[in-house]
């Protein structure tokens, strides 16, 4: 757990520019690699007198919010194509006040049981009784009991069967 832990911190954003140990610490972490194999920041940091060091630790701390805010900013330049990507794969679902409709069970996913191959993943029917603008809808069962408000996402439209009996 630890490695990959150790492996996501040091690993290049391409939203921030930076990794997050980067982010924390102000310096790039130094690899195990990195003291068998000689480098720049390592030799600075073992050949220094500590008062040469409290002062090149005051630097990076001034530099580090300079660090986040271009961070900031890269991440603020990539979030837009970010959401358009998303969003195209987004299917907007509406519902009026009045419309029948599933809402999917919750929890989709449930480890502690087995899993029943061939029963359905939605209940109701329910009917929409409130639409929020933020897209989430207050819903009644067939008891007329109020069921708390639930994103449109996990709702489907209900199409009652209608036999044609003469």
């Amino acid at each position: 757990m630890e490695e990959a832990l150790w492996a996501y911190r040091t690993t290049h954003r391409t939203l921030t520019q930076a990794t997050p140990y980067a982010l924390v610490y102000v310096v790039e972490a130094i690899l195990t690699l990195q003291h068998q194999i000689p480098s720049l920041q390592l030799a600075i940091h073992e050949g220094i007198t500590s008062e040469e060091n409290a002062r090149l630790r005051l630097v990076e701390l001034e530099a580090l919010d300079e660090k986040r805010l271009e961070a900031q900013q890269s991440l603020e330049c990539c979030q837009p194509r970010l959401s358009c990507a998303f969003n195209k794969r987004v299917r907007q679902r509406s519902f009026q006040v009045g419309d029948q409709v599933f809402a999917v069970q919750r929890p989709i996913i449930t480890s502690h049981k087995p899993v029943r191959k061939f029963t359905s993943k939605w209940n109701g029917p329910y009917v929409v009784q409130d639409a929020y603008s933020i897209g989430a809808y207050k819903l009644l069962d067939a008891d007329d009991m109020s069921i708390a408000p639930i994103n449109g996402k996990l709702l489907k439209k209900y199409y009652p069967l209608r036999c044609n009996t003469p």
